[in-house]
């Protein structure tokens, strides 16, 4: 049995939960922590979990004071739910006192913060997951399983729509809104999920040039949309907008290869040159690559569940998660390449070196422009539901 510690109460922790809650005969929540405790008391409650409550993580690992209700050791999985600002000092502490650990996204807000994490994994040898579930859906597994098969041929150009849209009370709640505590705004809170999806599908770029701005959220220091793009090694290109200003979040990613078009949400297209070279449509192609697409198991668990599922496998199995840390170091790396492009107007090559002003949250937090000043800073709201336009699947 798997002893499972839920550090951070707010939005995202009743999806950690309910997934958790998915494997009763694998896993046990016996720790939710919260620095504001009746948050932590309150999702105990709700769920009607047999767990410790505390508002400091040290508390619930190893030798802390509500550890022999946890058990000596401390838990055997620690998931962070917390504003990014706190994953790695978090990350780091529960990874040394001998605990896995299940980051939420993003997996920090440095590249500095993020080898520390690793580098408290190597000498723990414990196993570092960070949060992408869109790994954990069966149109995203569909469309990566047939970019790895050549079904829709080299890859020329990739689209990333990353669409999602915030009122302007959204960045009242205390930790958002700041590039200190925060890290960011949609490029790096809500984008990451489809530029992780890039970096899972391409690879890294090699080349990123950016461009931001904050259009309609006057309580936050930080970017309300940015857009950028990106060329790849092998000479390809992409681009990618993450916002939060735009109605009805149509989120979209679309590869655009030699021989077809492929997407999520799913379709395909291909097209076949007439003499001239004006396009027919291809269905032999099209049939070729939906047979394929169909072939592939729809997954048992998605979204948190799936990648939870994933987890607590490569801690029974002693293997390693699909996500590890490395695979969410990638992905912060495209987005500080992005912030470092926007915030200097010029291009930027990857990899980031230690020299780059942008590896460490030191380079951002001195150059970022403030757009607003931060106005609000709620504890909490009263409402913590998480909504979302409907999605095409």
């Amino acid at each position: 049995m798997i002893d499972v510690a839920v550090v951070g109460a707010g939005a995202i922790a009743p999806s950690h939960v309910e997934a958790y809650l998915r494997f009763p005969e694998r896993c046990r929540i016996v720790a939710v922590v919260d620095i504001y405790p009746e948050k932590a008391t309150r999702l105990v409650e709700r769920f009607g979990l047999d767990a410790v409550v505390a508002d400091d993580v040290h508390d619930v690992l190893g030798t802390g004071a509500a550890a022999s209700r946890v058990g000596s050791a401390g838990p055997d999985l620690v998931s962070v739910c917390t504003p990014p600002g706190t994953h790695a000092s978090i990350t780091t502490d529960a990874l040394d006192s001998g605990s896995a650990v299940l980051v939420e996204k993003p997996m920090s807000t440095s590249l500095a913060e993020c080898d520390a994490m690793l580098a408290a994994a190597d000498r723990s040898g414990r196993l570092l997951s960070v949060v992408a579930q869109n790994r954990f859906r069966t149109p995203m597994t569909r469309l990566k399983r047939t970019l790895d098969a050549g079904l829709a041929g080299r890859i020329l150009h990739a689209q990333v729509e990353s669409y999602w849209w915030r009122g302007p009370s959204y960045y009242d709640l205390w930790w958002r809104g700041t590039w200190q505590s925060e890290g960011g705004g949609p490029t790096l809170n809500h984008a990451v999920h489809h530029l992780d999806a890039l970096q899972w599908a391409m690879g890294l770029p090699v080349e990123v040039q950016a461009i931001m701005a904050n259009l309609a959220h006057e309580s936050s220091e930080v970017e309300d949309l940015s857009m950028a793009i990106m060329r790849f090694a092998d000479g390809s290109l992409g681009q990618a907008t993450s916002s939060v200003v735009h109605h009805g979040e149509e989120q979209q990613m679309v590869f655009q290869g030699e021989r077809a078009r492929v997407s999520v949400p799913w379709r395909v297209y291909a097209s076949s040159p007439r003499a001239n070279g004006f396009p027919d449509r291809d269905p032999g192609v099209e049939a070729e690559i939906e047979r394929f697409a169909e072939s592939v198991p729809v997954l048992e668990h998605e979204g948190h569940a799936g990648q939870i599922d994933d987890v607590l496998t490569a801690l029974e199995s002693g293997g390693r998660p699909l996500v590890d840390g490395v695979e969410g170091r990638k992905t912060l790396e495209v987005i500080s390449a992005i912030y470092a492009s926007a915030v200097t107007g010029s291009p930027v090559r990857l990899p980031l070196g230690v020299d780059s002003p942008y590896y460490s949250s030191r380079g951002l937090l001195e150059t970022a422009p403030r757009y607003h000043e931060k106005l609000h800073s709620l504890t909490e709201f009263a409402s913590n539901e998480i909504t979302t336009a409907p999605k095409e699947r």
